[in-house]
Formats: structure tokens, C-alpha cells, sequence
């Protein structure tokens, strides 16, 4: 461009200006002032105090999760005494077959995802295995807007008939048809006790964790109750009602 080919001629015939080609001349450096040692290491202490107070903030808005939990499952004080006995080591569900009441087929892993209420009988249900559901029915109710992610389950552990006036007792009720012996591997009564004897907890995780005592009747179902809510209040951070996939 001519503006600026007049320039480099200007520049060319500038007093004392050499004409040596552009290549013939060192490379200019210019050199920037680099930040003070101080700065840096200020900089990377701020970062760090914030990372830890981020921590901190985290740890707790976790304690109280935390906290319950480890009281309920290690620390269990004298002054309160679990009603259910905790069962350790905890047992993880097998894969157990089971059938619906309408034939359907599937695996007792099937109910992992809810906590779990669970009574053992026969089809036949005589009184104590009527006594069973109702304060399975009961429990589950009580426990107000947490009873959604719980789930009253009654294992049927051989193929009779189930009594025709139970059809409407047991419609929020998940009825499944196992393997009687098979069963008996994973949840067991106390012993001088049968199986049909007790109700027993199971964890969202599929953990049989609890089993409450045999014969319990109104007063010990408050008791149980008690139990079941610490339960869920100590796994509201990671259990929500419904099971993975599954409205609540």
C-alpha cells in the first residue's frame, strides 16, 4: 500500500538508521513484571480456606443424617432401647421366586426400593396371621405422609387358598406366593419361635434389618412404630417413596 511504503522509506533515510536486513537484528524481548510471591501464595490459601469451608457447610447440613444414623445402628444408647431387634449382620434379599396372586411371575428383589413390612403365613391365614396384617395395614398408616414409601408385603408360604373376606383388607397389600423352606434361608425367627411368629423390617436396599417381637399385639405396635420412624427419618436424605423408575 502506498501509506505505507512511504513510511519504510521514511524510515529508511532516518538519520543513523541502518539498512541491514529486518533477519540481521535480535529478536527484541520484552520482559513483564511476573506477580509478587506473596500474591500467589495468598491466593492459593484463599482458595484453599474456601474449599474447606465448603466442606464444612456440606458436613453440616449432612450431621444430622449422619448422626442419626450412626446413633441408631452403633451407638444405641442405654436410655433408649430399640422394641425391634436389629439384625447384624444384615441380610440382603435373595433372588427367591416369587408368584402373584393373579400368577405373575417375578423375584423378590422386585420389592427392593421401599422399606418393607413383612409378615410370613400360610394361605389358610388364621388369627394370628390376621392379627399380622391388620398392624402391618396399621403401622404403614400411622406413619402419615411418610406410609409412601413403605410397603406391606405377606409372603405366602404355601399354595392354599387365601380366605375370600381378606379380597378387600388386602388391596393396598402386596401378596406374593414363595417357597416356604427357601424363605426360611434368609428371614428367620427368634429362637423358640416360628417363623409365622413375628413381623420383620426390610430396608430400601433390600437388607432384612429388624425383626420385632412375637405375639405383638396394639401397645407393642406403638412401640414398633417408634422404631419405624427413626428408621425413616435417618434415611430421608437417600430413600424416596417409590421404587427406582416408579412414581412415588
Amino acid at each position: 500500500m502506498s501509506g505505507s511504503n512511504s513510511s519504510d522509506a521514511s524510515f529508511a533515510r532516518a538519520p543513523g538508521h541502518s539498512t541491514e536486513a529486518p533477519g540481521d537484528h535480535p529478536l527484541g524481548l520484552t520482559v513483564h513484571n511476573l506477580p509478587e510471591a506473596g500474591s500467589a501464595v495468598a491466593h492459593a490459601q484463599n482458595a484453599r480456606h474456601g474449599r474447606w469451608k465448603m466442606l464444612a457447610v456440606l458436613l453440616v447440613c449432612a450431621a444430622p443424617v449422619i448422626a442419626s444414623y450412626f446413633t441408631y445402628y452403633v451407638v444405641r444408647p442405654d436410655g433408649r432401647r430399640n422394641y425391634g431387634e436389629l439384625i447384624q449382620p444384615q441380610r440382603p434379599v435373595p433372588n427367591l421366586a416369587t408368584a402373584a396372586l393373579d400368577g405373575a411371575t417375578g423375584q423378590l428383589p422386585a420389592l427392593k426400593g421401599q422399606w418393607l413390612l413383612v409378615s410370613v403365613a400360610g394361605g389358610a391365614c388364621d388369627a394370628l396371621c390376621q392379627q399380622h396384617l391388620y398392624l402391618q395395614r396399621q403401622l404403614r398408616e400411622s406413619v402419615g405422609k411418610e406410609k409412601e414409601r413403605v410397603d406391606w408385603i405377606w409372603l405366602v408360604t404355601d399354595a392354599a387358598p387365601l380366605p375370600a373376606e381378606l379380597s378387600a383388607a388386602l388391596q393396598k397389600a402386596t401378596v406374593l406366593r414363595v417357597d416356604g423352606a427357601a424363605l426360611a434361608q434368609w428371614i428367620e425367627p427368634a429362637a423358640g419361635h416360628a417363623l409365622d411368629e413375628h413381623l420383620y423390617l426390610v430396608d430400601p436396599m433390600g437388607n432384612w434389618m429388624m425383626r420385632f417381637p412375637a405375639g405383638m399385639d396394639a401397645a407393642g405396635a406403638a412401640k414398633a412404630k417408634r422404631d419405624l420412624e427413626r428408621l425413616l427419618r435417618a434415611s430421608s436424605s437417600w430413600d424416596e417413596a417409590g421404587r427406582p423408575g416408579q412414581p412415588g
